[in-house]
């Protein structure tokens, strides 16, 4: 009776921890995982035999399927850029929702400064320069971080 109580334990702790979804990044790759919750633009998930929380861009992710159920639920489409023409199509994303995404090149240059016009006037024209430079190479995400001294670094990503 004891051995009955110990494998039917075991089989229950097994499904308690076995991955219950699957996440189809845009990249082409799955990850079989724990899917935790969807907040703020990321994904948070574990692994088998861990649990330590693991988090990946919304951007990043193609689908997300409920193994038991088989129920798929989209995430997010994949941006094609393949001009600078498609510079509203770039995404600006801050540095912590870029996980998941691959670093593809990184620049930098001085922010546009115009005597008379707000701030915020020279940061929208900087971000619009960064975008359509992103663009025209094809790159779907960019970070920016501006710096004191009127200077910026961008950082492009892809899938």
């Amino acid at each position: 009776m004891r051995v009955l109580y110990f494998t039917l334990a075991f089989l229950f702790a097994n499904i308690a921890i076995s991955q219950t979804h699957q996440i189809t990044k845009h990249s082409g790759e799955q990850l079989d995982v724990n899917f935790i919750k969807h907040e703020k633009d990321l994904i948070h998930y574990s692994v088998n035999g861990n649990s330590e929380e693991i988090k990946i861009s919304k951007h990043a992710v193609s689908h997300l399927t409920n193994k038991q159920t088989k129920q798929t639920q989209k995430i997010s489409d994949k941006v094609i850029v393949n001009s600078k023409d498609d510079y509203k199509m770039v995404t600006v994303l801050p540095q912590e929702k870029t996980i998941g995404l691959k670093q593809a090149a990184n620049f930098s240059g001085v922010s546009t400064r115009t005597k008379g016009e707000p701030p915020i006037a020279n940061q929208n024209q900087t971000a619009m320069r960064i975008k359509t430079q992103s663009a025209s190479n094809g790159y779907p995400f960019v970070s920016i971080v501006e710096k004191a001294d009127g200077k910026y670094e961008a950082v492009a990503y892809v899938y």
